[in-house]
């Protein structure tokens, strides 16, 4: 297992963008997948990126793709998550996610070790 702590989010206006980090323990990251998923109050949790282990694999969510870009550095043990064009339906509860499976959406990110989470509001 490893631990995760996000940093990055805020309050920003639309139009705007950020760049969410998650920080992870261990030396195993570049064996991990990773994914940003976001909560919104009242809503069900959604995936939005995840970036393979495997060099090249990435995956988004029809809401961010051209907008949002995930991206990792195996020698920081960091990945991030950079937002363009932030959008008020971009408010969010912002969470990071790691393990050893596959980056795609239908893998088990359920069992995955999860971070305590990031706010970003944006305001419209």
């Amino acid at each position: 297992h490893v631990q995760l702590v996000e940093s990055g989010g805020g309050l920003v206006q639309a139009g705007s963008s950020l760049k969410l980090s998650c920080k992870a323990s261990g030396n195993t990251f570049r064996l991990l997948s990773l994914a940003w998923f976001r909560q919104a109050p009242g809503k069900e949790r959604e995936f939005v990126a995840s970036i393979s282990w495997s060099p090249g694999v990435f995956y988004y969510a029809d809401s961010v793709k051209g907008r949002f870009t995930v991206s990792r550095d195996n020698n920081e043990n960091l990945v991030y998550l950079q937002m363009n064009r932030l959008k008020p339906e971009d408010t969010a509860v912002y969470y990071c996610a790691a393990h050893g499976g596959s980056a795609s959406l239908g893998a088990a990110w359920d069992s995955a070790d999860w971070g305590q989470g990031t706010q970003v509001t944006v305001s419209s």
